[in-house]
Formats: structure tokens, C-alpha cells, sequence
């Protein structure tokens, strides 16, 4: 029911105190503003209540509450989604894990960490580099986002490529489901990499909160590689840079990361940064080879000879650490860095097969004239993965149309050249009426049959990724929840 919220009453209020502390429990209305959205700031939906459990059994207590109540809730972690994914749509209790955020174990021998689901993701990296491992997924909000989140959303980031998603480097996850019971789902920290039955951890990363609330995550660890080579290549323009990738990947080369900037996502990052891009390109690929260190020089001079014939015009390597860490530093900032040239942003996240490259950056300038919006793009070019940014302000109301009319005909070409609607950020509240272009109506029927076997109700974060799904006042009437 459009428009209709939830009232937390002052016997609510003591209630959820008593689980998590009275300084844990966020009613007033200053105090929810920070929660009202995440990244993706166009869409804005005051919580309830914010509660900030500190441990699983705290997880627990608070949504059996909320069950006995009726209130629905809404999983949270550091904020950084792109899709609207953690609105609380018509109110709700938003329960924050930030708190949550220890390191249980680290078992070296057997590469793998236990993480409480607020653990952020570079954290985790950082204390696992003391045994020689890491965590492979590395969004480019490492710095901020959780493990949880990064379950939520299945999410990547620029090593994908070789390494995969999130889902290649969870093992298992223990879930809160909407009743308050908890269920372990996959490995367990005492047992083998092998789990029996069905992969029901596999259904939980990716489904962006809406079948229960994770709260310890059981993680794979990897060594890094033996040695890198990280080179900056320049092109002219974006097509000559998108053929370049086809090249490398259809030459059976697979690297660590393979990422793309345009010219205005240049000057906006060399601009907060001063790394030394080049330039008057119009853009530039970050291409990070891995292995032996026998075999790197060969294999980056065939990758150069590659990217000189798809009309590269200038060719770097990193010569030291320090030097490629400012430059990933560099890449990973672009989206902040674009705050110096617009107040407001629409990150798109399309998925294209990589032989289109060169098509949807072509359809993304055309998008950009047509509409009257400046559009920078940030790829993970290596696995088709766009990140058009379309500029606007949202003082204009005009504009705002704009962009969203703009970043709608994006992603519906990248379904028409046979790709997806996004690749990590999710649906969320962003994409809901892109879903059924891209699934039909059977398969769409059976993700939210699913659903309803984890939540019944429906009341873990409700009105999200089903384009059918209904506003959270249409489950729970008021009377319900307001006593």
C-alpha cells in the first residue's frame, strides 16, 4: 500500500532495548536519516527503527520479536549497494550487522576464515595476509563493504575474471530465517570442503536479504599469485580499447584483472589521485598478468603487441608495489573521484557478452546524446561487466528523468545483445521491472516459490526484486504492529 509506514511504540521500543541496549535501538527520526537509502540515493524510505545487534543469539532474539510483532525487517550491512537493495520500503526495522564485524578464525592449514557477517571485506584480507592468504573477491568499496554484503549481492570486482564472484569463495553461511530460527547451510568450520543435499547456500548468496539474515560466513582463502605484472595501456578511444580486450581473451589469455576508464573517468580520478594517466587518451585499460616470474615477461610482451595492434598508443608497466597499489587505488576510487565533477550519479551495472563491447559503448554515447547527460564509463571489461556513471543533478527534476530514461535503454540493449541487467549490484528496488525482461514468467514464479519456502510471510526484506512484489504494509496491516 503506496505510502503507508509502520509506528514503533514506546512498549516496542523497550522490548528491542532489553535484547541489544538502549544506545543500539535508533527510533528518533535524525537518527534513521543515515539508514533511509544506500548508494543508489534516488530512492528514500525513513526505517522504523534501526538495531544494531552485536551478536548472533542478539540476531536472533530481535527477529523473533519482530516476528511476534509483525514488523518486517531489513538486513543492512555497510550501506555501499547500488540498487536500493536495504530501502526499507513503506518502514520496517532495518537490522544493522555493523557491529558484527569480528574475525572468528583463520585456519591457515586448511585456507579458510570464520567472519561475523560485519566483518569489512579488506579487513579480512589484511588479517589473512599474516599467513600468506587472501580473500579474492575486491569490490571496489573493499574498503567499506562486508562479507554479508558481498553474499547479499554475490558481489565481484575487478579480479573477477580469474577468481570469480563471491560465490566461488564461500564455503558456508549460518542463516537467521524470519521466524528467528537459525540454520547452518553448506560447510561447516569443523568439516570437509564437500557438503551434502542441495547447494542451499548458493541460494542464499545473491537472494540481497529476503530469504533470512546471515550472520557468520564461513570463507575459502587463497595464496596470491607468485608475482604480478600490472601494466596501463592508452588508446585513442573506447572502441579501439574494447577491441583490444576481445583480442587478449580470444588469444586464450586470461588475466588477473582486465579493466577499462574512459576519458572523463580519466581526468576525474587523475584529478583526486595524481597517478600519471595519460593524457588526452580516451582510454586506458588496466591489465594485471599473474604467475611464474619465468613467464610474465613473454607473456606481457604478447599482451602489449596485442593492445599495439587494436591501435594502442602508449604502454606501461608498474615497476614497483607501491606503484601499482596507487594505481588499483586510483581505479577502485573512480566512482568518489566523479564527485568532482557532478552532485549526483547514476552507477549502471549491464553485462554484455565481451565480443559487444565495442556495440554497447557505442549505444551508451548514442544514449548520452540522445538524453542530454554526460556519461562516464568504468568497466570490468575483462568479463563484460559495464559500469556506465550518468551524470545529473537532483535539484533538476528534468535531468533526473533523464538519466533514469537513459540508464533504462542501457541495460535494455545489453539484454538484446544477449547479456544481463546487472552483474554485481543486484536489483534490488532499482531494476525490479527489468527482471521480467530478462526471465519469464515460469522461471520468475519459481525464484519467488523459493522465497516463500525460506520466508513464508515475506517479511525479510520485502518490496525488492520481484517485479509482483508488494509494499510491506500490504503484508502487515497496521493495527498489527502499532500496539
Amino acid at each position: 500500500m503506496e505510502g503507508m509506514s509502520f509506528s514503533l511504540s514506546e512498549r516496542q521500543r523497550k522490548a528491542l532495548s532489553r535484547i541489544v541496549g538502549e544506545s543500539h535501538v535508533l527510533w528518533r527520526e535524525e537518527d534513521l536519516l543515515v539508514y533511509e537509502c544506500d548508494a543508489y540515493t534516488l530512492e528514500k524510505h525513513l526505517p522504523t527503527a534501526v538495531v544494531l545487534p552485536g551478536d548472533p543469539r542478539e540476531v536472533r532474539e530481535v527477529v523473533r520479536f519482530c516476528a511476534t510483532e509483525g514488523l518486517p525487517i531489513i538486513p543492512r550491512g555497510a550501506g555501499t549497494s547500488l540498487s536500493g537493495s536495504v530501502a526499507a520500503v513503506g518502514g520496517g526495522v532495518v537490522v544493522s550487522l555493523s557491529r558484527m564485524r569480528r574475525i572468528l578464525s583463520i585456519d591457515p592449514r586448511n585456507r579458510r576464515a570464520l567472519v561475523e557477517a560485519g566483518c569489512v571485506n579488506l579487513h579480512l584480507t589484511q588479517a589473512a595476509s599474516r599467513y600468506g592468504l587472501v580473500f579474492a573477491p575486491d569490490p571496489s568499496s573493499q574498503g567499506a563493504c562486508t562479507i554479508g554484503g558481498n553474499v547479499a549481492t554475490n558481489s565481484g570486482g575487478p579480479h573477477t575474471l580469474r577468481y570469480g564472484v563471491t560465490t566461488n569463495h564461500v564455503l558456508g553461511l549460518e542463516l537467521v530465517l524470519s521466524d528467528g530460527q537459525t540454520v547452518w547451510l553448506g560447510v561447516r568450520p569443523e568439516e570437509g570442503d564437500d557438503a551434502p543435499g542441495l547447494d542451499l547456500r548458493g541460494v542464499v548468496i545473491g537472494s540481497e536479504g529476503m530469504l533470512g539474515i546471515v550472520t557468520q560466513v564461513l570463507v575459502r582463502l587463497i595464496p596470491p599469485p607468485p608475482a604480478r605484472k600490472t601494466l596501463l595501456v592508452a588508446f585513442p578511444s573506447v572502441t579501439e580499447a574494447s577491441r583490444a580486450v576481445s583480442a587478449i581473451i580470444e588469444a586464450g589469455i586470461v588475466p588477473g584483472a582486465l579493466e577499462m576508464m574512459d576519458e572523463l573517468i580519466i581526468r576525474a580520478v587523475e584529478a583526486t589521485y595524481q597517478f600519471g594517466f595519460p593524457q588526452g587518451a580516451g582510454a586506458v585499460l588496466i591489465i594485471e598478468l599473474e604467475g611464474v616470474p619465468s613467464g610474465l615477461d613473454r607473456l606481457a610482451a604478447k599482451v602489449e603487441d596485442l593492445c599495439r595492434k587494436a591501435n594502442a598508443c602508449e604502454v606501461r608497466v608498474a615497476t614497483t608495489e607501491k606503484e601499482r597499489n596507487h594505481l588499483w587505488k586510483a581505479r577502485k576510487g573512480a566512482f568518489g573521484a566523479v564527485g568532482r565533477i557532478s552532485p549526483n550519479y547514476l552507477t549502471q551495472d549491464g553485462v554484455v557478452p565481451r565480443s559487444h563491447l565495442a556495440e554497447i559503448t557505442g549505444w551508451i554515447e548514442a544514449c548520452s546524446k540522445k538524453y542530454g547527460v554526460t556519461i562516464g564509463n568504468v568497466f570490468h571489461a575483462g568479463d563484460g561487466n559495464i559500469h556506465p556513471l550518468i551524470l545529473y543533478d537532483e535539484q533538476d527534476p528534468d535531468q533526473v528523468r533523464r538519466a533514469l530514461a537513459a540508464g533504462r535503454e542501457i541495460l535494455e540493449r545489453c539484454l538484446e545483445l544477449g547479456g544481463s541487467v546487472t552483474g554485481e549490484h543486484g536489483i534490488g528496488l532499482e531494476k525490479m521491472d527489468l527482471l521480467e525482461k530478462q526471465f519469464g514468467a515460469a522461471e520468475l514464479a519459481l525464484m519467488q516459490a523459493l522465497r516463500r519456502a525460506f520466508d513464508p510471510q515475506g517479511r525479510c526484506n520485502p518490496y525488492k526484486m520481484f517485479p509482483s512484489s508488494r509494499r510491506c504494509a500490504d503484508f502487515f496491516p497496521r493495527r498489527q504492529i502499532a500496539a
